[in-house]
């Protein structure tokens, strides 16, 4: 079995778990269609990368066996047990909130190849099931068994993550409307909008499991490959075919926003607003976003891109040095490199 093999099939494991331990602590409640519409997203799809790697943080922190416990009662530093998959699916349940009002601020119609919630349903009903799934994610945190003090640490962890990422949105947002974002402003608004829940999930099952020593370093760990992971999302919007994409090839460009390979070209001379003409995602055609492709890869944008994330996982991976040698810490290893390697 190849490294990249192995990678998706611990994914694919515990993919599975995540699945069934979301139907447990998500269930569908009444008034049905809030939670069905609440639900969706959870059941359209999605690697579950965010509560997998909290996972393998635990497993390698307690230096066992993967997949040898039993997530629910996870051997904590102290000698207790805490229930670690009850985080996973709280960090899970946030992605899924934060997917459901992007897709409403940028107007976007489809998400993993269904129409977007808003659409499936209702502008209304898609604003509460996104509110009702980040109350959900901090009830479900409070139910991991762990002490008082590092339940509090914890919620308080998300707490923080949650206005990271809002403020995030809000740069990207702001970013839109400005002629000029630099690299290190660009790799900051990523940070709050996509690394810091990556941080959170990996540094959260030290604080719930007292291995306070980790904490930073896996948290550093969850930025620096968050990041990556964006800037391979920005690579894979223009590189990846509309059909396994989920949504329109090209949708960046039409919709003006910065990345960080707009703002290297920017930077060489290219005027990126005008790379497509295209007013709608809908207008655009494959033809045009092939030719805008080719602009940046002539000006070595999209190399840029490809050699910034990598640089960012390498950090990324330094960071777990602090772990114990063992299987998850490999895998954590490996997901890293993943993350830019995947092709959608």
């Amino acid at each position: 079995m190849s490294r990249q093999q192995a990678v998706e099939a611990a994914l694919e494991r515990r993919r599975r778990l995540v699945n069934d331990a979301i139907e447990e602590d998500l269930p569908i409640d009444e008034p049905q269609r809030l939670y069905e519409a609440s639900r969706y997203l959870l059941e359209a799809g999605g690697k579950r990368l965010r509560p997998t790697i909290l996972l393998l943080a635990a497993e390698a922190l307690a230096d066992v066996e993967p997949e040898s416990e039993d997530y629910r009662a996870f051997p904590a530093a102290d000698g207790g047990a805490v229930d670690v998959m009850a985080a996973a699916v709280s960090i899970e349940i946030i992605q899924s909130f934060t997917l459901i009002h992007d897709d409403i601020m940028d107007d976007d119609d489809m998400r993993r190849g269904v129409p977007a919630v808003h659409q499936e349903y209702d502008l209304s009903t898609a604003i509460l099931a996104g509110d009702t799934l980040y109350s959900k994610a901090f009830e479900n945190m409070l139910e991991t068994g762990a002490s008082a003090d590092r339940s509090v640490r914890a919620l308080s962890e998300l707490a923080t993550t949650c206005t990271e990422i809002c403020e995030g949105q809000s740069l990207d947002i702001e970013f839109e409307k400005r002629a000029a974002v630099t690299p290190d402003e660009y790799l900051g608004m990523v940070e709050l909008k996509t690394a810091v829940l990556y941080a959170a999930a990996a540094s959260i099952p030290a604080v719930l499991m007292g291995y306070d020593d980790a904490v930073e370093p896996l948290h550093s760990y969850g930025l620096d490959v968050g990041r990556a992971f964006q800037i391979q999302d920005d690579l894979l919007d223009l590189t990846t075919p509309t059909e396994k994409l989920g949504k329109q090839r090209g949708s960046d460009l039409v919709e003006g926003k910065r990345t960080i390979i707009t703002v290297h070209a920017r930077d060489h001379g290219v005027d990126v607003d005008d790379l497509v003409t295209a007013e709608t995602v809908e207008d655009v055609t494959e033809a045009e976003i092939d030719e805008a492709v080719a602009t940046l890869e002539e000006v070595g944008s999209i190399e840029y891109a490809r050699s910034t994330a990598q640089r960012l996982v390498d950090s990324g991976k330094s960071h777990l040095e602090t772990l114990p040698d063992n299987e998850a810490h490999d895998l954590l290893d490996d997901i890293a490199d993943y993350l830019i390697e995947r092709e959608y």
